[in-house]
Formats: structure tokens, sequence, C-alpha cells
């Protein structure tokens, strides 16, 4: 049974902890954020063309969900929202838990089936409505990877900047991963070199020069440590993408037009995507499935929807056209 209450992001929002199996590090739990109607709000939504239609949207690396006009762009289609903060992350990170620390990418799909079932989507559910799963960064890996393992559970796949291929490139990733395996068996949990400078966060918060509220505890200014384990389970995803998926689904990737990757101070980074190699992703694009569009975004930042106002309303609109174009 899930039980809903207030959600920090206040009026039109609702939360669920979703209880998970305990790792090593102890016990486990998901978050699923849902957004809430008025009457007058759901009669409304019945009217437009998303109506049997939920979202299910993953976040990325050192993230969590407030994109709160991200909910209501899904919302004005008539589509119910809902946002999945992983375990060891935002609302689902406990004191005892190294943040965001898993070994294989695989190990969301407990995650990811939770949220699913308090959404009425379970796997031997008989469901009336409709699914897209919207990923973001590491979360856009993940989202992919699971629809591939899992045909015929989602009707749609929209990828955020996903992080489909390392930042040097898959000749670059396939010489680190040697080394990285050996460290991921011997020392999986050895902090890496810190590589997040805080340019990013400076971009997007309004506690500096961005517009967004963003919660320090949840997502810290420089990122959190990263770990060989995590980054080797990276790496194999990118792999698996490498090698093709057979995603049958209409799929979308928004990306950037440009990348900024520089270990000092930018003003380009405010209008590019300063965390990855938008172009090295890209090439990865065709790799996902059967039909997959691709939009690049002139100033668009690595989160595409937190990008300047006429930005993501750009995208916003890409998103409508190619949701129109697909039924």
């Amino acid at each position: 049974m899930v039980t809903w209450q207030p959600d920090p992001l206040g009026r039109g929002f609702e939360q669920a902890n979703l209880p998970l199996a305990p790792d090593a590090q102890g016990d486990v739990v998901a978050t699923l954020v849902r957004t809430t109607r008025t009457p007058v709000q759901r009669f409304a939504a019945s009217l437009r063309p998303l109506s049997d239609v939920d979202v299910l949207y993953i976040h990325g690396w050192v993230d969590y969900f407030f994109q709160r006009h991200l909910a209501e762009a899904w919302e004005a289609t008539g589509a119910r929202f809902h946002a999945l903060d992983l375990r060891k992350y935002g609302r689902s990170l406990r004191e005892h838990q190294t943040p965001g620390y898993i070994t294989d990418l695989e190990t969301y799909d407990e995650d990811i089936e939770a949220a699913l079932a308090a959404m009425g989507h379970a796997e031997d559910a008989r469901r009336s409505r409709r699914l897209i799963v919207m990923g973001h960064s590491t979360g856009g890996l993940t989202a992919a990877l699971w629809v591939d393992r899992h045909p015929g559970r989602a009707h749609a796949l929209v990828l955020n900047s996903p992080w489909l291929e390392f930042q040097i490139g898959g000749v670059g990733r396939e010489a680190l991963t040697p080394l990285l395996e050996i460290g991921a068996r011997i020392t999986p949990l050895r902090s890496l070199p810190q590589v997040d400078l805080g340019f990013y966060t400076r971009t997007i918060s309004n506690r500096y020069e961005g517009e967004w509220e963003i919660d320090p505890r949840w997502r810290p200014d420089r990122g959190f440590a990263t770990h060989p384990g995590w980054l080797a389970a990276v790496f194999a995803g990118q792999r698996k993408v490498a090698g093709g998926l057979s995603i049958e689904v209409p799929t979308l990737v928004m990306l950037s037009s440009h990348s900024t990757i520089s270990r000092t101070w930018s003003e380009a980074m405010r209008t590019t995507d300063i965390v990855l190699n938008v172009d090295e992703v890209a090439q990865r694009v065709p790799r996902l499935g059967r039909s997959v569009s691709l939009v690049r975004l002139d100033g668009a930042l690595h989160d595409v929807t937190l990008s300047a106002k006429p930005v993501r309303e750009r995208a916003y609109s890409e998103l409508t056209t190619w949701l129109k174009a697909y039924g």
C-alpha cells in the first residue's frame, strides 16, 4: 500500500516512499513524486491529447527531481507526471549511504518497478494507460537500457542529454575500462579525483548566477565523490549502447548543439553543455533503436529543461511536435 504525503515542492506535488531490498550499506528506499490535480484540472486534462498517458521521469547523477516547470509542461499535454528519486539520491538519500553508489545500472530495475507498480503499471497489471519514460543524463542511460530490456512496457522514450558515451569517446572508454574494472574489484569505494569544479551549479542555481532553486544537500555545488565501482557500472552501460540496443518504441533525444569542457570558467558555459561531449553522444543516438529522432538545440545547457527560457520553450515545442507525430 503506497502512502502519499506532501512533497517539499509544495502545492501541486506529493511523494511516496518506496521500500526496497536492503543492500550492503543497510536499508534502501526510492521516492516517487507525482503531481496532484483539482477537479477542474482533472476535467481539463481529460480533454487533452495525452489524457491516457503516464510519464515517469528519471534524474541524472548528483541530481533529484526539482523541475516543477517540466511537470507543468507534461501536464499541459494532459499526461500525468511522475518523477523518481532513485536510491541514494535526493529524497531517498539516507545518512548511512554513499550518495548515488551502485555497481550495476540494472540495480535500478527494482526502483523503477516499484515506481511503476505505484503508478498502476506493474508488469502483471492490466493497463489502460500508456507509459512514456523520460530520463536525463545518467538517468537517460538507465532509462534507455531499461526500455531495451523490457519491451512492451513503455510506449515511448524521451532522453534529455543522455550519458550514452564517455566524454573522451568510445576508444578512450575502452582504454580505461581494464584499469577501472581492477579498481572496482579491489577498492570499489575509493574516491576518484574531483572533476566537478562547480561551474554547472554556477550556471543553474539561484544561489549564484542561475535561475533555479536547488537544495545543496541533494545537489552539492561540486557534486558527490565518484568511485570505481560506480563508474565501471556506467562504462558497462555505455558499452551496451555502443554495441547497439533494440528499442522498439519511438525515441526522442534532445541535446545541446555544443559542449564546453574546460578546467577554467568561460562565458560559453552559460549556453552550452559543460558536462558531456554532445558530439560523442550524438554519434551513439542511432544505436538506440529503429525509430530515433535527434534534436540539437542552440544555447542549451546540459539539462535542456534548465536552459534560458527561449531555449527550453523551443525544447518543449520540439517535444510537442514529436508527440503529435507519434500520436
